[in-house]
């Protein structure tokens, strides 16, 4: 079977096709937050803020914990302040990847969960106020 067509018109319909599946892919954006092991309680609330804030819209949080010297022997301390980040904002978001360690660092990743996210995509869509061409005439 053979069909005979334009070439043109078969790339540009191609590229429009392209065009849109581009438009309607979802972008992923990983947000990082680092901490310390031996964090200040003041300081861990503003930090636990901004990962709150992340969830809310939608991103992925990367929670990294740094050891530095004496520290690397004792990554329980580490495990211990991330499961208490994930049990805080548990109602925003669910652990996507289990704390390990990685070197001189301990990572654990955070994502909001399905109903978080599209409410935060729901209020970031453009909303056009302009009116209708056919309601200026």
């Amino acid at each position: 079977m053979c069909k005979l067509m334009d070439f043109g018109k078969f790339k540009y319909e191609s590229a429009l096709k392209a065009r849109e599946a581009r438009r309607n892919q979802q972008q992923t954006v990983i947000k990082e937050m680092k901490l310390r092991p031996k964090i200040d309680s003041h300081d861990y609330e503003t930090k636990k803020g901004h990962v709150v804030r992340f969830l809310k819209a939608g991103d992925k949080v990367k929670v990294t914990i740094m050891f530095r010297g004496r520290e690397q022997s004792r990554p329980e301390l580490g495990f211990r302040l991330l499961r208490k980040l994930s049990e805080e904002v548990a109602e925003l978001g669910f652990v996507e990847a289990a704390p390990k360690q990685d070197g001189r660092n301990m990572i654990m990743v955070i994502a909001p969960h399905r109903a978080t996210k599209a409410a935060a995509v729901a209020a970031k869509a453009p909303t056009d106020t302009r009116p209708a061409p056919e309601a200026i005439a």
